[in-house]
């Protein structure tokens, strides 16, 4: 599966192992991931892409913020991992 921004993933390895997340960027073998608690969108987490998997989940209205610059908060990450816990 592919890893592009507003998927959400799940950590396999590290602190956060087990935790969702979504992602805000991907350069080459990394991604940067936010939950909107923890790790805040101003501050996401630099993971390999091999330390996560992919969900079958897609958050099409942060993606759209996303590719539109627009401003996407924590709240709205927190509400949508929430949905999917």
């Amino acid at each position: 599966m592919d890893i592009y921004p507003g998927k959400v993933v799940l950590s396999t390895a590290g602190r956060d192992k087990d935790r969702y997340f979504v992602v805000l960027s991907v350069e080459d073998n990394f991604c940067y991931i936010s939950d909107g608690k923890i790790r805040k969108v101003d501050m996401p987490k630099k993971k390999k892409i091999k330390h996560l998997r992919v969900t079958e989940f897609f958050l099409e209205n942060i993606a759209n913020k996303l590719t539109e610059e627009q401003t996407v908060t924590n709240s709205m990450i927190r509400r949508a991992i929430a949905e999917i816990e």
